[in-house]
Order: structure tokens, then sequence, then C-alpha cells
């Protein structure tokens, strides 16, 4: 499947990122005129969300966390290219991950 990927950790300092512990955005543009703008986390940064939200007291001292709209192991193109392209052949993104990720134009 064909998609434009635009990846924050690229368009901003790429030497600020540690590739295995932290978030970034992402927007998804496909050929048929559907865009989506996802929040990506790795599934270090859960840990360290939690442990953040525990020194603070936020969550309820971590008892929770409200998620992303995608967890992947790493923040590299090739892994979240790969996710996408899968998630993609498995349907609209929409409806595998949450509606809110689908960018409607005005």
């Amino acid at each position: 499947m064909n998609f434009e990927l635009w990846l924050e950790f690229e368009a901003v300092d790429s030497s600020n990122w540690n590739i295995e512990n932290d978030f970034c955005n992402i927007r998804v543009d496909l050929p048929n005129g559907k865009h989506y703008g996802l929040n990506i986390w790795t599934y270090k940064f859960l840990e360290a969300a939690v442990n953040l939200d525990r020194r603070s007291g936020n969550n309820l001292g971590g008892l929770y966390q409200k998620p992303p709209d995608l967890f992947v192991k790493e923040l590299s193109r090739n892994c979240i290219e790969m996710t996408i392209m899968d998630l993609l052949s498995q349907g609209n993104l929409e409806d595998i991950l949450n509606t809110s990720i689908l960018f409607q134009e005005e």
C-alpha cells in the first residue's frame, strides 16, 4: 500500500530522540485523500510515563494512563512504516485504532 509518512522526530532535531524510550507524532497521507494524525509511544515510554506520574502524583499517582493511539518497539522510520503497512493491510486505520486519528479537512 502506498502512503506518505511524516515523522516528528525526523522533522525536529533527531539527535534529541531516544529511539526506544520516547513518544512522537506522525502523519499518514493516503492516495485516496485520507489523512491520519497519530500519537505514538514506545513500550519503554509507557513505563517511564507511569514512573513520572508516581513521582508527580498525576493520574492518581500512576494508577492509570491515557494511552496514545499506538505503541511500537522503537521510534524508527523502518519500524513505523512496517507497522502502518501491516495495519493498512487489515483495513482503515480509523476502524482498527480509533476514529479520532482521521484528519477531517474543512
